[in-house]
């Protein structure tokens, strides 16, 4: 059972303190806390409950998502996270408790439902918002008016047919800057090796045929699987500090037919004992261990190392191998994302798992882009791999300067002032790889924890929610300085 809150908590002196004295109104958790719609994110969370009105009541969405942005902007765990909270009154106050209290709101485990319930979709709009919220306030203090979005394109009369499409949009109405780029969220798996990949499934394997064979102790003999010499010649290729393709190749070749063996093992018991005597668990990872042997015995047949949806994790099947072409990791695995920069707020274009090009994403961001400002950007700035030729015509029509140099040949006399711009573009591109590197070194871009496809999806885009709202936070911080530093300076000056 959900029931709705009120539409949006404000600060007040009344938080019940046991121990004497009030919140500060100033606290950056004070804050944050007026600076989130919950509201509005209340509205998609409590269409995850089927039935409002039976069982238990649920946690509101400021519970939900107030204790999400706690961890990840603290890099806590779960069980670390309900610690701080129950002894912390500003995190309390953030998550929307009307008290202090002593003892643990939830139980830590409720953090897993959270990231289910909420999923990525709800915590890209609440960002969208946020951002949104954020230029409306910045137009509103330069005292610009907001431009109306055109409904379409403007269509062409008899008298302009035959002129270039650039006619067919205002293009002095372009404003603002639109940055590009993608990045990889690795999970938090072990680096994945084919031999060792093998050696877990043909363990797992063996644990399952345990199982299966427990009704059957005593009156028939459990099959041989020949752990121990599996085991064996496991052990005597992965000790080894240099090993010769041809000896590699050989001990998948054996750990092939070891996993082989126990497949057929387990069919023949199936059939004497029955499945569902498999945990929920056991029977998923018997699933993906069958479309793991049929990846890698492929790869061996063909003597191969590609395969499409290659399979690098059993508890995480659902993570792909990303090949970005870095110096210090040339394959990460994980989701790729795709992001676009607006005056250095960050939203989550597209997110897969699998290795999409983003050169594909640039149309459809400049489209959001104008969904939400109601204009189409001035530039794009963004790496070469968005420079085709369809996202060039498809600029050029917009009349959108897209950062490079031209396709083709470079030019012998290229103009100075070419120079200097692509100079300065790059320069502003930076902000991109600088988001991505405050996401991976402070608040655990790098390395998502989640066990999960939806909640993975949900962590990566609260980073993303949590990195805006450090922004917001800093904005204030420099504006309220800002104007203290213009008020004693004016005062200085008065009495001069």
């Amino acid at each position: 059972m959900y029931r709705e809150t009120e539409k949006q908590l404000t600060f007040s002196d009344d938080f019940f303190l046991p121990f004497g004295g009030k919140l500060n109104k100033n606290n950056r958790w004070v804050i944050l806390a007026d600076m989130i719609p919950w509201w509005k994110a209340e509205e998609k969370y409590s269409q995850a409950f089927k039935d409002s009105n039976k069982g238990e009541q649920a946690f509101s969405i400021r519970v939900a998502l107030g204790s999400l942005i706690i961890k990840e902007r603290l890099g806590l765990s779960d069980r670390e996270t309900v610690h701080q909270i129950t002894e912390n009154p500003y995190l309390q106050y953030f998550i929307g408790l009307p008290s202090f209290q002593e003892e643990a709101p939830f139980h830590h485990s409720m953090m897993t439902h959270f990231r289910k319930r909420l999923g990525s979709d709800i915590i890209n709009e609440v960002n969208e918002w946020i951002v949104m919220e954020e230029q409306k306030n910045e137009k509103d203090d330069d005292g610009d008016d907001h431009p109306t979005p055109p409904a379409s394109p403007c269509p062409k009369s008899e008298e302009n047919v035959n002129q270039s499409d650039t006619d067919a949009y205002d293009t002095s109405a372009n404003k603002g800057k639109l940055l590009l780029d993608a990045t990889c969220a690795p999970a938090d798996i072990a680096y994945p090796t084919d031999l060792d990949l093998l050696n877990e499934a043909r363990e797992k394997l063996e644990h399952i045929i345990d199982v299966l064979h427990e009704p059957l102790k005593g009156d028939k003999r459990k099959p041989r699987t020949y752990r121990q010499r599996a085991r064996k010649d496991y052990l005597a290729v992965s000790k080894q500090r240099k090993v010769s393709g041809k000896k590699l190749r050989k001990a998948i070749g054996k750990q092939l037919n070891y996993i082989k063996r126990d497949l057929n093992i387990i069919q023949k018991l199936a059939e004497q004992s029955s499945l569902t005597l498999l945990s929920k668990q056991e029977y998923r990872e018997l699933l993906v261990i069958k479309e793991l042997y049929r990846q890698q015995e492929e790869m061996h047949r063909t003597k191969t190392h590609r395969i499409d949806h290659r399979i690098v994790s059993i508890s995480q099947p659902y993570v792909r191998p990303i090949v970005r072409g870095k110096a210090k990791a040339n394959v990460e695995f994980g989701s790729k994302v795709a992001v676009s920069v607006v005056d250095g707020f960050v939203m989550v274009e597209k997110l897969d798992w699998n290795n999409f090009n983003e050169g594909t994403t640039l149309q459809e961001s400049i489209e959001d882009y104008r969904d939400r400002f109601g204009f189409y950007p001035e530039a794009v700035l963004a790496d070469k791999i968005y420079r085709n030729r369809e996202n060039l015509q498809y600029c050029k029509e917009r009349g959108i300067r897209l950062s490079g140099p031209k396709l083709g040949r470079p030019s012998k006399e290229e103009d100075k002032a070419q120079k200097i711009l692509a100079k300065q573009d790059a320069s502003e591109r930076n902000a991109v790889e600088g988001k991505f590197g405050e996401g991976k070194r402070a608040y655990g871009l790098g390395r998502i924890r989640a066990r999960l496809q939806k909640t993975s999806e949900t962590v990566v885009c609260i980073q993303f929610l949590v990195m805006n709202l450090e922004r917001k936070l800093r904005l204030l911080f420099f504006l309220f300085f800002g104007q203290l530093f213009l008020q004693r300076n004016m005062g200085q000056f008065k009495k001069l």
